[in-house]
């Protein structure tokens, strides 16, 4: 997958989000048939509830659009003492890999609805969550697919003290999604020179660092900065995609790069308008410099 064709689309790049009351929802049929109007090969599955449940199904739909499965996001309360994340997550490796996918991106979930608010673990919570990162990259491995640990804004693994602990205490290997970790406070530039190889997927968005820095203090709640414009096109804010990209080049990254602003719909916008301008922008600026 060289260059330009490491770059993927997701389905929160037009709005479509697992989170209840997360803004209009676009159809499936229109997010598909604009991510291929842009040109893209390959994407992620977007909520459960996006496009068809069953895996044959599903690699169905995504042949019909001339398309190709990543994998997707899978939320996992894994510091919960039941397990009751392990039939979520075997459900997720049956249906990705039922459609051709090779990924599973998890995020440690807290078991509240949507990513406003979270709370801190117990070291026994941490200590089981923890282990059950090393079970699930286990499990995926098993069914031939990656397993990668998604910090993200409002779930138990935020911010770069999280990510240390993660880093050290497990061997899952990690996405790096350059919005979260900056509203999360951390440094993306600085995690993709650090952790060159631990990474193993890449969520690319731009940042506009002020309001980011907001949300990492606790001043403005996630999804309000999400529908005030947190994040940008790419070469629109203040993250430095080219270092990222360079330090990864350096460890010979051969992942996804994919693309995935989040962003909030008040309804459907006109054909040939809406979030896909803004992906065909970030999809040409990140093609010029995997290209260059």
């Amino acid at each position: 997958m060289p260059g330009a064709d490491q770059i993927a689309a997701a389905p929160i790049s037009w709005g479509v989000c697992e989170v209840p009351g997360w803004g209009y929802q676009l159809p499936g049929a229109r997010v598909l048939a604009e991510m291929r109007q842009l040109g893209f090969t390959a994407t992620e599955a977007g909520p459960d509830d996006f496009l068809p449940a069953e895996g044959r199904e599903l690699a169905e739909t995504l042949e019909i659009a001339k398309l190709t499965l990543i994998g997707g996001f899978t939320p996992l309360v894994l510091h919960d003492p039941a397990g009751g994340w392990r039939s979520t997550l075997n459900a997720a490796i049956e249906r990705f890999g039922a459609a051709g996918g090779n990924s599973v991106i998890i995020a440690a979930d807290t078991g509240q609805s949507g990513y406003d608010t979270r709370s801190d673990l117990s070291a026994d919570e941490w200590a089981r969550l923890l282990a059950a990162l090393d079970e699930a990259t286990a499990r995926c491995a098993d069914a031939g697919l990656r397993a990668s640990l998604h910090p993200h804004v409002g779930t138990i693994v935020e911010g770069p003290d999280e990510v240390a602990r993660v880093a050290d205490g497990s061997r899952v290997a990690f996405c790096l999604d350059t919005g979260h970790i900056t509203a999360g406070g951390g440094d993306p530039v600085a995690l993709a020179r650090d952790l060159p190889e631990r990474i193993n997927h890449v969520h690319f968005k731009d940042v506009e660092a002020g309001l980011a820095a907001r949300v990492a203090a606790g001043e403005v709640p996630y999804s309000d900065a999400v529908r005030a414009g947190v994040f940008r096109p790419l070469g629109d804010g203040d993250v430095d995609i080219p270092a990222i990209v360079a330090a990864l080049r350096a460890v010979n990254y051969s992942g996804w790069y994919v693309l995935e602003q989040d962003v909030m719909l008040s309804a459907a916008p006109p054909e040939d308008a809406g979030p896909m301008l803004d992906v065909a922008r970030s999809k040409e600026y990140l093609a010029s410099i995997l290209d260059s």
